[in-house]
């Protein structure tokens, strides 16, 4: 917050990791030169009385480096962006929705937020990496995990489509979950 009671956030990204998704805020005052990074609503870096209003700030996320830029369009306008491991916010959230995979599934009452890591087909519940049994079937694999006491399971199946590929479906207690469409 400013010191006048409003708030001078002029950015905020959904960035999406394995393990959750993060929210990062950016506040720039323009005529008090401050900046402040909050991550899921957390304060992790504060500048006051800063003179020069463009820039870059550095921190870290999920052992990534993060660099937002302050840029001047105009007299009083700037942009502001977003790198994740040296790639744009854009190229960052592609690359995730090719290498990851997310659902959000009703497990014993509570949503969960489930992602499967299609290199390595670790899966992560809640931030959680969770333990899997593999199995080969005659249709593809099948990675079987439990939530609490809740059984689920990855099946990957070829979609007999070459520009498809391997098709990945969960199911949360032997019913079947709607993939989670990218927010890109």
């Amino acid at each position: 917050m400013s010191i006048s009671g409003t708030s001078d956030v002029v950015a905020s990204w959904v960035v999406p990791m394995r393990n959750r998704e993060y929210r990062i805020e950016f506040e720039h005052g323009t005529t008090t030169g401050k900046r402040v990074i909050r991550v899921d609503g957390v304060e992790i870096l504060r500048r006051e009385w800063m003179f020069k209003l463009v820039g870059r700030e550095i921190f870290e996320l999920d052992g990534m480096r993060c660099l937002i830029t302050v840029e001047a369009l105009g007299i009083f306008a700037y942009e502001y962006s977003l790198e994740v491991n040296g790639k744009t916010f854009q190229k960052f959230r592609e690359q995730q929705n090719k290498r990851l995979m997310t659902w959000y599934a009703d497990v014993e009452g509570k949503e969960c937020r489930i992602c499967l890591e299609k290199e390595t087909m670790d899966v992560w519940v809640n931030g959680l990496k969770m333990e899997t049994t593999g199995e080969f079937t005659d249709e593809g694999t099948v990675t079987h995990f439990t939530s609490g006491n809740t059984h689920c399971c990855f099946k990957a199946v070829n979609s007999g489509k070459r520009n498809v590929g391997i098709v990945h479906e969960l199911y949360v207690n032997g019913r079947k979950v709607d993939l989670t469409k990218p927010q890109i």
